[in-house]
């Protein structure tokens, strides 16, 4: 076997299909985002606008969680220390477990490392727990559920996007004594739309299953506390357990689930994503900390954020460009083709300072190819009218599709 020929060949597979994955090479500029430095393909660092970060709403940036990660390093040091189990269970990760309970009006919450990894161990773990269990999973689920389902071992049915109709026709084809669980996400980052949350739970209560809603883009974003669109369409009640990550809106890492406190035990003492991993530096869950509570008692950048997308979606449609409709914060504009998703991504990078990354298979299904834009509170009309301004020339330059 010619290892280096295989592991040569399937990275050239990847350029000939145009999506083969580079990574920025960039320093963001602190209390001054959506500014940063870029280094790559530059005789030293040269300014850009980021418009594809997850950080919505620069949290990241805030002088609050500075003060909170700065104030922990000075206190208890840089690292954990091990496991939540051996030595690493801290002060801070107890407080942002509470704080991300109340948040979720759950009885406990369970910290991990990421928001892929607490999807991951979390349905993994449940599906194995209850015999038997049926897993209802929508076709469009982040890739970190599916991975967590395909772990299991157990049953999965998919069931088409958000179609209630052909949810409930496979949940009715199954045993009515069987252990289901329905896993769905609140917002779908791709396309931006919003799963209808209280007629899902219906279909759960009728049929007794499990409500899994992951709320990683929502989480911050949504509801009069920043609970994700459970808490604004309060739904958070009703389902079993909901999924967050604390690495987007609220500007840090780690992901987290809430629910009750039976269910945190069960995940807590049998998942191998949970008890084997070292917890995360308490540097990282003070900053979180501050994160969660400030944005539980300030609207102001939400409403910035909402405010921008809105802005950048009409600036985009009125000058003609193919923006897909979104119901969210997420602003994306079609392109169809992985190579001139990519040959725009590297005109607006080289020639407008622009960085924004296109977004390919298998992330969306070929053919769907897309640049993903996340305007913030940061974002200012002339940066928007800018970059508008940029890609309605790349439009013109390189032919391509206009809006309908």
């Amino acid at each position: 076997m010619d290892y280096s020929r295989v592991f040569t060949q399937a990275i050239d597979r990847l350029h000939a299909e145009g999506r083969y994955r580079v990574f920025i090479d960039i320093l963001r500029n602190k209390g001054m985002f959506p500014n940063a430095r870029c280094f790559a393909g530059h005789n030293g660092p040269k300014p850009i606008t980021v418009w594809c970060s997850n950080d919505y709403l620069a949290m990241g940036q805030h002088p609050k969680v500075i003060a909170a990660m700065e104030e922990a390093l000075h206190d208890v040091g840089a690292g954990s220390g091990g496991t939540r189990n051996i030595g690493g269970n801290t002060h801070y990760h107890i407080d942002l477990e509470a704080e991300l309970a109340d948040l979720h009006g759950k009885e406990a919450a369970l910290l991990f490392t990421s928001g892929y990894v607490s999807n991951d161990a979390t349905l993994s773990t449940l599906a194995k727990v209850l015999p038997g269990c049926i897993v209802f999973s929508d076709e469009l689920n982040h890739a970190s559920m599916i991975a967590g389902i395909r772990n299991a071992g157990c049953e999965k049915r998919v069931w088409r996007h958000n179609d209630l109709e052909h949810l409930e026709e496979l949940l009715a084809a199954e045993d009515a004594e069987a252990p289901k669980l329905i896993a769905f996400e609140s917002v779908y980052s791709m396309d931006g739309d919003v799963a209808p949350i209280h007629a899902i739970c219906d279909l759960a209560d009728k049929y007794n299953a499990l409500t899994y809603c992951d709320e990683v883009h929502a989480v911050g974003m949504y509801g009069p506390r920043g609970g994700g669109i459970s808490d604004r369409d309060e739904a958070a009640s009703r389902i079993t357990i909901i999924e967050g990550t604390l690495g987007k809106a609220f500007g840090v890492m780690g992901g987290y689930i809430a629910t009750d406190r039976t269910i945190i035990d069960v995940i807590r003492s049998y998942a191998p994503g949970f008890i084997f991993t070292t917890s995360l530096s308490p540097v990282l869950v003070a900053g979180a900390l501050a994160s969660v509570k400030h944005l539980k008692g300030s609207s102001e950048e939400r409403d910035g954020q909402q405010a921008a997308a809105a802005m950048l979606k009409g600036l985009m449609a009125e000058a003609g460009l193919p923006v897909m409709p979104s119901v969210t914060h997420i602003v994306p504009l079609m392109v169809g083709d992985p190579v001139k998703a990519k040959r725009i991504s590297d005109i607006l990078l080289a020639e407008y300072g622009v960085y924004v990354q296109p977004i390919n298979y298998p992330t969306v299904p070929r053919g769907t190819e897309r640049l993903r834009f996340t305007p913030g509170p940061s974002h200012t009309v002339e940066m928007m009218q800018e970059l508008v301004g940029a890609l309605v020339e790349i439009w013109g330059r390189m032919e391509l599709r206009q809006a309908a």
